[in-house]
């Protein structure tokens, strides 16, 4: 009969303690869900955005060459998923590829062997062809992806910590104890008497020491999401950096048309006078190549928000969760100790089972924690033995929360080394002293000035030869170049 009431009160213990952690494991299990969902819809939604538009806008031409903006999405989606990708680098490698395509595109009566593209290529920082679009969009993408990545790290550990610590394995002790509380009343014939509220904390205490230990790093862990969370919601939100993509990666490409004169003679000056394509290439004129000018969409056509919710209000609802779930696992034993099933209440102090008799329960509550059970007078617990898988979580919210704190101030943990801090960009860009800006003055890329509009309007209703003029420029140039020599 003792083994059974043991085997019994060990399996109330266990189900008490996963009932009343059932909120805070669903929390982060909804949560992650819903945050994932969000954010690979997201970059779907973008991706989609800019191929439909760069379609109509440049149409064959973008199409040609769509693997380039194709790679850029997939690569973006492999850093998310927890690939090994260094973000600064592989935008600097799609700006550069993006370069030795128009470069084509632009000189079409010229043909480029590989080393020469190369040797374009590497005009890229100097000349800068896309104006500063590269740079400010390597500074946004970057923080807003880490912030983003990390944060949904941060909720994938607390699901793991959570459900992990959730199942507890009770020590001989803690059964005898658990036995005692719940069922020496049937054997005293007080089967309708209940625990004293107290009585039943210094138990729980007990059983739950090393889980109450778990606390302080769980605290600090969910004080650096609600930082991240900050962030997602101000300069590093993820939305507002993905959704108008297409437009600041157009607005970087007609800066390079509109100087394309410029760059061409820059680089046929560094790299050599490229040999000219075969006769039928180069009777293609510029603008039966590329000669669009792109027109944002109005606002009414953008994309819906992603997964039926914006970030704002997503990252909202979780902060609200994430602040309930602080100090959880201290607060266990009071909350399984509220749970009228269990005990008679904090009220009924006189007529309850005190593990003798039907009264007061007159020994002092302990404190949290393993140490502070050394005098626990209802559990025997050997406070020179850690739980060894406890410290393991506890180990593992450490170093996700030092990752939390480096997506914070604006770095990748994996690529800090790479940061160039001149620029104030990539993956480790732009934070000195563990401060970040809390404001970009480039969060959002607005269309050109009228003025700029209507100048471009009317040069090009006034040179219908314009690209003929480009070349024979180009020439000349190239020309006076070779007589100044």
């Amino acid at each position: 009969m003792e083994d059974k009431l043991s085997q019994q009160s060990k399996l109330e213990f266990e189900n008490l303690v996963e009932e009343t952690s059932h909120f805070v494991r669903t929390t982060f299990v909804s949560r992650h869900k819903k945050f994932d969902e969000f954010f690979r819809e997201l970059l779907e939604n973008a991706e989609r955005s800019l191929n439909d538009m760069f379609v109509r806008t440049y149409g064959m031409l973008y199409m040609q060459n769509s693997e380039v903006f194709q790679d850029l999405f997939a690569e973006l989606k492999r850093y998310y998923t927890g690939g090994n990708v260094n973000l600064e680098e592989m935008l600097n490698d799609f700006w550069a590829r993006l370069l030795e395509r128009m470069f084509q595109l632009i000189n079409p009566q010229y043909h480029f062997s590989e080393d020469y593209l190369e040797c374009v290529s590497k005009y890229t920082d100097q000349l800068k062809p896309f104006g500063d679009v590269p740079r400010k969009l390597k500074v946004q993408v970057t923080r807003a992806f880490i912030a983003a990545r990390t944060f949904v790290q941060g909720l994938t550990v607390g699901r793991e910590v959570a459900n992990r610590v959730s199942k507890v394995s009770p020590t001989p002790g803690c059964i005898r104890a658990l036995m005692k509380m719940l069922y020496c009343p049937y054997c005293r014939g007080l089967p309708t008497v209940k625990p004293c509220n107290n009585y039943c904390l210094n138990v729980m205490k007990g059983c739950l020491a090393n889980q109450a230990d778990l606390d302080t790093e769980w605290n600090l862990f969910i004080d650096a999401m609600l930082l991240v969370a900050e962030r997602l919601e101000g300069p590093f939100n993820i939305e507002s950096v993905m959704d108008p993509i297409d437009v600041k990666i157009s607005e970087a490409i007609m800066n390079m048309q509109e100087n394309s004169m410029q760059v061409s003679a820059k680089v046929f000056q560094g790299c050599g006078q490229p040999k000219p394509a075969p006769a039928l290439r180069s009777s293609r004129s510029v603008p039966e190549n590329f000669n669009t000018r792109f027109r944002p969409y109005i606002p009414e056509e953008r994309p819906t928000t992603a997964a039926g919710t914006s970030l704002d209000r997503l990252v909202t609802d979780i902060k609200e969760k994430l602040k309930l779930s602080k100090k959880f696992w201290s607060t266990l034993p009071y909350t399984i100790c509220k749970d009228e099933r269990v005990t008679a209440g904090p009220s009924v102090e006189e007529d309850c089972w005190n593990g003798h008799t039907k009264a007061r329960y007159l020994p002092e509550i302990m404190n949290d924690g393993l140490t502070n059970q050394i005098n626990n007078p209802e559990v025997d617990v050997d406070i020179t033995r850690p739980d060894t898988f406890i410290r393991q979580q506890i180990m593992a919210l450490r170093v996700m929360t030092n990752k939390l704190k480096n997506a914070y101030n604006g770095n990748d943990v994996n690529f800090q080394d790479t940061s160039d801090e001149s620029s104030g960009s990539g993956s480790g860009s732009g934070c000195t002293d563990d401060i970040c800006p809390t404001e970009f003055d480039f969060v959002t890329t607005e269309a050109p000035p009228v003025d700029s509009d209507r100048r471009e309007v009317e040069a090009s209703a006034t040179q219908p030869g314009c690209s003929l003029q480009t070349l024979l420029l180009i020439f000349l140039s190239l020309l006076l170049q070779r007589q100044w020599r």
